[in-house]
């Protein structure tokens, strides 16, 4: 919804006296998101998940591997639900500023489901734009938005998608655009599958896209450099990281397209697959070792007819863990299929199924399953 910015409004921004405000000749605001109900069943088949992201989405980490006894859980929420708010203002010369700011609760510590199921909001965007500039929290220049399949689930095929916001600061021109970003570098210690965020970083990660738009969709290109660090006193050693991301949408009809994506680095893992890999591995010396990576997702939309679609999916990844530094329960290898329907019985309204089965392994050949069938109803306003 856009609605001009009201009289008393201008009344204050007239009564502060900035000579800025006051050469604007028209302030819009927005607001949308959605409501969304989701729930779903899941089994495991090598131990139980407790509460936590694992139980509410797809998340590839949290699949128990191994000989653990199967477990099953029913889990609802509406913990995706979402809001948003912007602003455009134009100035007497035509030039504009756009604000943005979303906001939703899937990840947030705080919240029980013994009586009121009240979870924190978390931010997802906050970013100001003018000209070819962009600064604040978005997508990684990194991500191409525009090819991620429909899905019931929060991401779909976790494993495979590179999926991250941050702060960064982003110039486009054309079709061709460039950001430094915030830096992280996640790191498997010696011998160990656990994961340390070391936060040491002393540079930005740098981000190069190149978007192709023509009659029957798009292709996208992007390339990442970063470095990976980690000072804690004990440990001091740093690491060159690298990308590459190319990403399709093909149109074949009215009723199908196709989406596609395709991802290698050496240090990028938590760019990938929800950090499922880590960037780097720490040797007996303390130094770090960027682990290489690659992923892959194919995605098949249909449109059956009237209201009802599907899309089919298939998703991989895998890592080249160094034996020698890497212990055997560190995650080698994941990928899932799944299969949605989805109607569309009112304007803005979606209610959808999905069903998905994955597979995570690890470098000593452990394997665990999750199957899950997933519900949906969500309105967007």
């Amino acid at each position: 919804m856009t609605r001009p910015l009201g009289a008393l409004s201008l009344a204050i921004i007239a009564a502060c006296g900035s000579t800025a405000v006051m050469a604007e000749t028209n302030t819009t605001f927005t607001y949308g998101g959605f409501i969304k109900l989701e729930a779903m069943h899941s089994d495991f088949s090598a131990g139980r998940v407790g509460t936590g992201a694992g139980r509410d989405f797809y998340v590839p980490s949290s699949i128990p591997v191994g000989t653990g006894d199967s477990y099953s859980a029913f889990d609802a929420h509406a913990k995706q639900t979402r809001f948003n708010f912007g602003t455009t203002t134009t100035f007497d010369n035509g030039e504009k500023i756009q604000t943005f700011l979303e906001m939703d609760f899937m990840v947030t510590a705080d919240g029980n489901e013994r009586s009121t199921n009240g979870y924190e909001p978390e931010l997802r965007h906050a970013w100001v734009k003018w000209g070819n500039w962009l600064a604040g929290q978005s997508w990684s220049n990194f991500m191409d938005v525009g090819v991620l399949p429909e899905a019931v689930d929060f991401i779909g095929p976790s494993e495979s998608t590179v999926f991250v916001r941050q702060a960064q600061l982003r110039y486009t021109s054309g079709a061709f655009t460039v950001s430094l970003e915030n830096p992280e570098t996640t790191v498997n210690p010696f011998q160990t599958s656990s994961s340390v965020a070391t936060d040491d970083n002393a540079l930005p990660d740098v981000v190069l896209r190149y978007n192709i738009k023509t009659d029957w969709g798009h292709i996208g290109v992007a390339g990442l450099l970063r470095q990976l660090g980690e000072d804690n006193g004990a440990f001091d050693s740093t690491e060159t990281g690298f990308g590459v991301a190319l990403s399709s949408k093909i149109m074949l009809n009215d009723r199908n397209d196709l989406r596609m994506a395709v991802n290698y680095g050496s240090g990028i893992g938590r760019y990938v697959g929800i950090n499922t890999i880590q960037d780097a591995v720490r040797d007996a010396s303390g130094d770090l070792d960027a682990i290489d990576l690659f992923s892959a997702f194919i995605a098949w939309r249909h449109v059956w007819g009237g209201d009802w679609r599907s899309t089919f999916s298939y998703s991989i990844l895998a890592a080249d863990n160094d034996s020698a530094l890497t212990a055997g329960t560190t995650t080698s290898d994941v990928n899932s299929i799944r299969v949605n329907l989805i109607n569309s019985p009112m304007p803005k309204l979606d209610v959808g199924v999905e069903l998905s089965h994955a597979v995570r392994e690890t470098e000593n050949g452990a394997d665990g399953d999750l199957d899950r069938i997933h519900f949906m109803v969500v309105y967007k306003f």
